[in-house]
């Protein structure tokens, strides 16, 4: 049996959440004759769909995939942050920052953008910053869902004056990422310098700015000397 798509272990959630009352589309048409749902008949004559065995076994192998992969992103996106520190910056997980973008009507398009990793130098010096984002991909449907979408990377690029992608070893190649962005290989014991990001002049905004107040920096990892009394 093949294995199932995306968009048919999505509708499988649906169904598993819902009360189960068919569409009646192509989608549910693959979903029943693999198996993975059936059809019941009510008591007043209306037809319902219910998740079969063989379909909880597809969303529990789903549900297995998803947490390996979040897994692997979260350890990824740590040692970036480990090493951003290292280097004598201050960073960020989880930020919710706003972007625009120039339109050629004249208009500005507001984005969101929530980088994995955001960090600046540590410096008292506002020309100093050079404010950085690392992406981080693990897979590569992600990243290639990313770079389908132009305007999301293009925040990254507005709200930094350094953008990076991330990407663990074997999922692509640095040529596949556009030459507007750096490139490191997430190898199982180091991360690997593929193509260095150009730099831009950059200065965070007054927006950035009031996120980043709102937000506490990623702790510094353990000095592992003891403290001198």
């Amino acid at each position: 049996m093949p294995a199932p798509t995306r968009l048919q272990v999505q509708r499988l959630r649906q169904l598993w959440r819902s009360a189960g009352w068919p569409c009646q589309d192509l989608v549910e048409v693959e979903l029943l004759a693999a198996g993975w749902v059936e059809r019941l008949l009510e008591a007043d004559g209306r037809e319902r769909l219910r998740v079969t065995d063989a379909g909880v076994g597809v969303l529990a192998e789903s549900l297995t995939r998803n947490r390996a992969a979040r897994d692997a992103h979260e350890s990824l996106v740590e040692r970036v942050a480990t090493e951003m520190q290292r280097a004598g910056r201050i960073a960020w997980r989880g930020l919710a920052l706003r972007a625009g973008l120039p339109q050629d009507d004249g208009r500005m398009l507001w984005v969101n953008a929530l980088p994995d990793v955001y960090s600046i130098r540590h410096s008292t010096v506002e020309d100093y910053l050079e404010p950085a984002i690392h992406e981080i991909k693990v897979s590569r449907a992600d990243l290639l869902g990313e770079l389908r979408r132009p305007a999301k990377s293009a925040a990254y690029r507005a709200l930094c004056g350094q953008c990076w992608f991330v990407i663990r070893a074997g999922i692509a190649e640095p040529e596949e990422i556009p030459p507007e962005y750096g490139v490191l290989i997430g190898h199982d014991s180091h991360l690997e310098l593929a193509r260095p990001a150009p730099r831009r002049p950059h200065k965070p905004d007054f927006a950035t700015w009031m996120a980043l107040a709102r937000a506490t920096p990623i702790a510094p990892p353990d000095d592992p000397q003891p403290h001198l009394g």
